[in-house]
């Protein structure tokens, strides 16, 4: 029980000694050698843990997925009952959190994933199973999905430094974005021509 728990510990090292390396230097930078020098610890007890940086990334992307799924599921426990766009609001909510949160890992280990295209398929999956779902809730489908497309949109721009939105800025977009009244669609009425006076008789 007790090897279980230092092995754990030791991970958990790794995982945080990974993260401080892309968060402040990128993908570029990290190495087994970066991780044991960060960590303080020996490149072997790294090895121990993950035999190459690609095991490493793999770790942290699991992390990810799992941080988020807890993030959904904790989210539907406590407002999703009552919410008729209860996944797409999970869903915008969830990009908010991405680039807002300070352990958010998504644009940092992202540039690493790109050396292993084939890490990015479990989350390729569940990607598509929730827009499927997005869009049996909805009652216009095409602008659910333009809603979530919108709020990943805000998340790619700022993985890649693209976005020129402020923090608040960018804080409200989510917030029109979740607001499903000012996206509910409105009948269209056609405009009513008045009468044109007739001209009167001299």
């Amino acid at each position: 029980m007790e090897n279980a728990v230092r092995s754990e510990r030791s991970r958990q090292m790794i995982l945080d000694a990974a993260i401080a390396i892309l968060a402040r230097e990128g993908p570029g930078r990290l190495t087994i050698d970066a991780i044991a020098q960060e960590g303080g610890i020996s490149k072997g007890r790294v090895m121990h843990q993950f035999r190459t940086k690609a095991a490493v990334v793999e770790a942290l992307l699991e992390h990810q997925v799992e941080y988020f799924d807890k993030f959904a599921k904790d989210y539907f426990a406590a407002a999703g009952a009552g919410n008729p766009e209860a996944q797409l609001s999970e869903q915008i909510l969830a990009f908010r959190e991405s680039v807002s949160h300070p352990q958010s890992l998504v644009f940092a280990i992202l540039g690493s994933i790109a050396e292993n295209p084939e890490l990015l398929s479990v989350v390729r999956e569940k990607t598509a199973e929730k827009v499927v779902r997005i869009k049996a809730e909805a009652e216009d489908p095409d602008l659910a999905v333009l809603r979530w497309q919108a709020a990943q949109g805000m998340v790619l721009a700022k993985m890649l430094g693209l976005c020129p939105l402020a923090p608040q800025e960018r804080d409200r977009l989510f917030d029109r974005l979740l607001d499903s009244q000012a996206w509910s669609a409105q009948p269209k009425t056609k405009a009513t021509r008045k009468p044109k006076p007739k001209p009167q008789k001299k």
